[in-house]
């Protein structure tokens, strides 16, 4: 018996693939929709299956509509009438003027993540009965229905919900960038593909309805006679239907319509540089504001088709910044600076350069490659777009630019090693606007600088300031995650756990999954003694993102410690360790806890050999040679123990090392090393076994005087400690 898996339809044709389809037996359908990102833009697939679902989850579980309105609203924005937007930030809520910050690339994998989570709850809400979902066209998806379909496929058992991808034959290509989860990737990992048949060609129509066809169908047909009787229809022909359709569109009134099929047509139509450019720079100021950025380069790229600087100076100059910006959010910096070197070749506008200054400072200090940086290029690109912000009419203007470009020189000065320097323009920068706005505006900056101080403070180790400036710009902008994320790590940093596990707990409230938040109160919960809850956070973060090593880590040394007491740990912290390995297979924490579990197992040659692949991987590690060193001291190989201790301590002199290799000294008589090394450890501890052991080396040394010190303090410790005092001492007075 197998274990069920999802289907991938790989076919020529959609009408192949729907031949395919009809053969299969499927539980109860859940929805069938098409992820053709002509249709609606991002989330094509995503927003028709929650049109579909969300009305009846507001009856069934209205508390999971709630919990995802963030990642539900993102995608579909035809429910805002049906879901109220109870989270909105500074971020969300800034006029195109105000927006000085610009979502993380990584939130479409949150909210990917989210909508997975709320699809769960949904059918659990219908009962649990199996069902299945049909997705076509995934060949032809925006990278967000297709990073959301890798995650459905890889978090989403098959016998709940059996998911049905169906593509073209060709090769499914990656979003530019670096991507975490790849529909190709997951198909080919979580699929079955079943056979399709090849159907026989289908008989042909006269060709102005196969033209009209593949318009109506707003050009997501793949049927060859239709696209070419589209071609050949005269241009005038072809506009007008595009025209046509297009109004047919905008009457239904539906937002994301005009992320794809309205901006496709009115491209087409009979006014490509006036509507057609109005409609993609729509889409393109859209996806902009909300992180869709390889959405953002698409309708950039056609709009720059469109018009010229000469023709459409504001359109081209936002078809090209905001392709510039996306690029460098999506790690491809370098691709931006040639349509920065464009925009000054072409542009005598102060805007444009002042803009393009301050950007290309921001690739160079912020987004290329670390070994690529250069900080002192970007002060030289900073100060000019400085000089251009001074230089501006309107004096509000010229003081909100002024303020956000020296922010941008902060960045530069905390990035060449100066936090000092770095918060003293912060600074200036708050004081700036203080004088020059009113309270009420520019509240998104003045929080991103707030933000920046409190960050600045945190890292000069000031940890009182930086909280107050965090619960100060907390005040300012209480929906915004990141910012009860940043505060809870600082309260976390000075042992204040309960209020660090309070920020914790809000910033996973407020935001779509992101591991880092549940990392930390994994963390958090632990050295509170809530190992269970330590447990599911760390197995909830390896659910968003299998490939985080430190979590595996810190999960499997949990379970580890656990299956001391617990044989039923042994299992789950066995399959922990495998996991871990199987993701980071020379991480030399892991190699070291499937060691111990050996150890723990009394399998004690397989433990050498892991704390030796240790050694072969990271040969600097230490934890490897001092475990490798006790495990050949406990079978009585005293000059392999003290050799691998001794390198342990060269590399890591702690407490603890010095210790084992002061006892490993003792039993090999060479008692004044011993001694000498548990005087260290003592002057930095008060460890009772420390004391112990130098009693005994002492004793061994004639030194019976001085051992009895250590052995009084040893025993008044506990007085079930006295048997093992008696017995170095039998004739010790305790008078």
């Amino acid at each position: 018996m197998t274990a069920p898996r999802h289907l991938w339809i790989s076919a020529s044709s959609r009408a192949d693939r729907t031949a395919a389809l009809e053969r299969l037996e499927l539980p109860p359908q859940l929805a069938a929709v098409s992820a053709h990102r002509r249709l609606r833009g991002p989330y094509t697939a995503v927003g028709t299956l929650l049109r579909a679902i969300v009305p009846d989850a507001l009856e069934r579980c209205p508390e999971a509509v709630a919990r995802h309105n963030v990642e539900i609203l993102s995608t579909t924005p035809e429910l805002r009438s049906l879901v109220p937007a109870s989270r909105e930030t500074l971020t969300s809520l800034a006029v195109p003027r105000e927006r000085t910050r610009f979502y993380s690339r990584v939130r479409t994998l949150r909210v990917a993540n989210g909508l997975v989570d709320f699809l769960n709850a949904y059918l659990r809400a219908l009962g649990g009965q199996p069902r299945s979902l049909i997705v076509d066209d995934a060949h032809r998806a925006d990278p967000t229905d297709a990073e959301f379909l890798a995650v459905l496929l890889r978090r989403t058992a098959p016998e709940r919900l059996t998911v049905v991808v169906t593509t073209a034959k060709e090769p499914l290509d990656d979003p530019a960038g670096p991507a975490t989860e790849t529909l190709g990737a997951a198909l080919a990992a979580h699929c079955t593909r079943p056979d399709a048949p090849v159907s026989a060609a289908a008989t042909r129509s006269d060709e102005p309805a196969l033209a009209s066809r593949y318009i109506d169908n707003d050009g997501t047909g793949d049927d060859p006679a239709e696209l070419a009787a589209y071609l050949r229809l005269p241009s005038a022909d072809r506009e007008a239907l595009h025209d046509l359709r297009r109004k047919t569109l905008e009457a239904a009134d539906e937002p994301s319509l005009r992320l794809g099929a309205i901006a496709w047509h009115a491209e087409n139509g009979g006014d490509r540089a006036g509507a057609g450019a109005d409609a993609l720079r729509h889409a393109l100021d859209h996806c902009m504001d909300l992180g869709f950025y390889h959405a953002v380069l698409d309708y950039g790229t056609r709009g720059r088709a469109l018009v010229t600087y000469e023709s459409n100076p504001e359109h081209w100059w936002a078809f090209t910044t905001k392709m510039t910006t996306s690029l460098a959010a999506l790690s491809l910096a370098e691709e931006a600076l040639p349509l920065y070197d464009e925009a000054r070749e072409l542009s005598t506008s102060p805007s444009v350069h002042m803009q393009a200054a301050y950007a290309t400072a921001m690739i160079h200090t912020r987004h290329l490659p670390d070994e690529d940086r250069d900080h002192g290029e970007a002060r030289r690109w900073i100060n000019q777009g400085i000089a251009f912000a001074g230089q501006l009419p309107d004096p509000k203007d010229r003081e909100m630019r002024t303020a956000f470009y020296r922010n941008g020189l902060a960045l530069i000065e905390m990035h060449r090693g100066n936090p000092e320097t770095a918060l003293d323009l912060v600074d200036a920068c708050l004081a700036r606007l203080d004088a020059a706005l009113d309270p009420d505006e520019q509240a998104l900056h003045r929080s991103v600088l707030r933000h920046n101080r409190a960050q600045l403070l945190s890292a000069l180790r000031r940890p009182d300031e930086a909280f107050d400036e965090f619960t100060a710009v907390i005040a300012c902008d209480p929906n915004y995650a990141e910012y009860h994320l940043d505060r809870g790590i600082l309260l976390h940093r000075q042992g204040r756990l309960g209020e660090a596990l309070a920020d914790y707990d809000q910033a996973i409230q407020l935001s779509p999954p992101f591991p880092e938040a549940y990392y930390n109160r994994a963390e958090a919960r632990n050295e509170t003694g809530d190992v269970e809850g330590a447990l599911a956070d760390y197995a909830y973060v390896l659910e968003l993102d299998p490939r985080m090593t430190d979590a595996h880590i810190n999960r499997s040394a949990l379970l580890i410690e656990l299956a001391q007491d617990d044989a039923d740990a042994v299992p789950l912290a066995r399959s922990s360790v495998e996991s871990g390995l199987g993701v980071t297979a020379d991480s030399p924490e892991l190699l070291c806890l499937k060691g111990q579990l050996h150890e723990l197992e009394a399998e004690f040659e397989e433990a050498a050999a892991a704390y030796s692949a240790t050694l072969t991987a990271s040969p600097e590690y230490a934890e490897a040679w001092a475990l490798r060193g006790a495990l050949a001291h406990q079978s009585g190989d005293l000059a392999s123990a003290i050799a691998d201790l001794e390198q342990a301590r060269t590399l890591s002199d702690t407490p603890g090392v010095r210790f084992n290799l002061a006892v490993a000294y003792h039993d090999d008589a060479r008692h004044e090393p011993a001694v000498t090394l548990l005087d260290s450890v003592l002057a930095e501890t008060d460890d009772l076994d420390a004391r112990l052991q130098r009693a005994r080396s002492l004793i061994a040394l004639g030194r019976t005087e001085d051992a009895k010190e250590d052995l009084r303090i040893f025993a008044d410790a506990d007085p079930s400690y006295l048997p093992q005092v008696r017995e170095l001492l039998p004739d010790m007075s305790w008078a």
